[in-house]
C-alpha cells in the first residue's frame, strides 16, 4: 500500500497554543495536488508551516511521507509566498538554486557534480538556465518566483508545498510555474498551494481544501468550488453570483 504523501486527522495548528486553523481532515497521495482555498488571513499559511513543523500542531495528528513533520523536512521542499532574499544581496540566480542542495550537501562542502546537475536541471525546468549567472535581485517578480521555485525542486522534494506561488506573477511566469507544477506532479510529486484564485484551484487543483479559521470543506473541485461552501468558508457578503458566475470579493 502506498504511503500518504500528507494525511491529516482532526488537526489544529497555530502558536503558543492558540489555535488559527481547527478540524482539518485530509489525505494527499503521491502525485496528486491540492488547493488551500480561502480569503486573507484564514490561516492558510499557518496550515503549511505546519506540515514543515514550523507552527504547533495542538490537536489531532499529521504524518508527512510516513513521519512527523519535523522528521520529514528533508523530504520536503518549499516555496514561501515572499522570499527571504534581499535583492540587493549580491548573489547569483545559480547561487540561490543551489542553496536548495544544501540539506544533501552541508554548508561546509564544496558542489559535486551531481549538485551542479541538479542545479541546471532545476534552472531548465523553470525556464531561466541562461540567466544562472545574472545576479537574483535584478530579475522581475516573476523570474524571482521562478528561482524560488527552482531552488525547492534542486532538492528533489516527495512533497513540495507553495505559499501563494501565483501573487505577483506575471502571465509568462505563471505559465511557467503551472507547466512546471503539472511535470512534477505527473512523477509523483505530491503538492500542496494555497491560493485565493478559484481559477488556478479549479484548472489545477486535483483536491480543494476550502478554510478560515476552520476547514468548511474538502474534496474534488466540483464538489467544493459551488455556492454553498463557499459562502460558508468566505461569508454571504462576499460572494457575488453574476451570469451563473462565482465572484469572491475580498474587504
Amino acid at each position: 500500500m502506498t504511503t500518504a504523501a500528507l494525511r491529516l486527522d482532526g488537526v489544529s495548528v497555530g502558536y503558543s497554543g492558540t489555535p488559527v486553523v481547527t478540524g482539518v481532515d485530509l489525505e494527499l497521495r503521491p502525485g496528486q495536488r491540492l488547493a488551500l482555498v480561502g480569503p486573507n488571513g484564514a490561516g492558510k499559511s499557518t496550515l503549511i508551516k505546519s506540515v514543515l513543523g514550523l507552527a504547533e500542531i495542538l490537536d489531532g495528528s499529521a504524518t508527512v511521507l510516513g513521519h512527523t513533520p519535523a522528521r520529514a523536512r528533508a523530504l520536503t521542499g518549499y516555496v514561501p509566498q515572499t522570499g527571504n532574499l534581499d535583492p540587493d544581496f549580491p548573489v547569483s540566480v545559480r547561487q540561490v538554486v543551489m542553496m536548495g542542495r544544501y540539506r544533501q550537501l552541508g554548508w561546509w562542502r564544496p558542489a559535486r557534480a551531481a549538485d551542479r546537475a541538479a542545479v541546471r536541471e532545476a534552472l531548465d525546468r523553470v525556464g531561466l538556465a541562461d540567466r544562472a549567472d545574472v545576479r537574483f535581485g535584478l530579475l522581475s517578480g516573476g523570474q524571482r518566483q521562478r528561482v524560488l521555485l527552482a531552488r525547492a525542486i534542486a532538492a528533489q522534494p516527495k512533497l513540495l508545498l507553495l505559499d501563494e506561488p501565483f501573487n505577483g506573477v506575471d502571465a509568462v511566469s505563471q505559465e511557467a510555474i503551472v507547466r512546471v507544477l503539472r511535470e512534477l506532479s505527473a512523477g509523483g510529486t505530491a503538492l500542496v498551494l494555497s491560493t485565493h484564485d478559484l481559477a488556478v484551484a479549479r484548472d489545477l487543483a486535483d483536491l480543494v481544501c476550502l478554510i478560515n479559521g476552520r476547514q468548511w470543506a474538502v474534496g474534488t473541485p466540483a464538489e467544493t468550488l459551488t455556492a454553498k461552501p463557499l459562502r460558508q468558508t468566505y461569508g454571504r457578503s462576499a460572494i457575488d453570483l453574476a451570469d451563473g458566475r462565482m465572484v469572491l470579493v475580498e474587504p
